[in-house]
């Protein structure tokens, strides 16, 4: 999670758009996957032939009892 706020909030502070890009692997093929992310929280998928479903679960915060939000999962 760490890897995912600090470009946004050093591009935020700094009034710079900064990218990082996370390297990972398909779960069904193996294959290499690669996401770019910006301060803007805007991303791009660097693999044209890669097609990537995305998601981001919904936590109600307010109702959150666990240490953090890794823990909810």
């Amino acid at each position: 999670m760490d890897a995912i706020a600090t470009p946004f909030v050093q591009g935020q502070l700094r009034g710079e758009n900064l990218s990082f890009v996370v390297e990972s692997s398909c779960a069904d093929t193996g294959r290499p996957i690669q996401i770019e992310i910006d301060s803007e929280l805007d991303y791009r998928v660097l693999q044209e032939e890669a097609d990537l479903r995305i998601f981001v679960p919904l936590i109600d915060a307010d109702r959150l009892d666990d240490p953090s939000i890794i823990d909810a999962f």
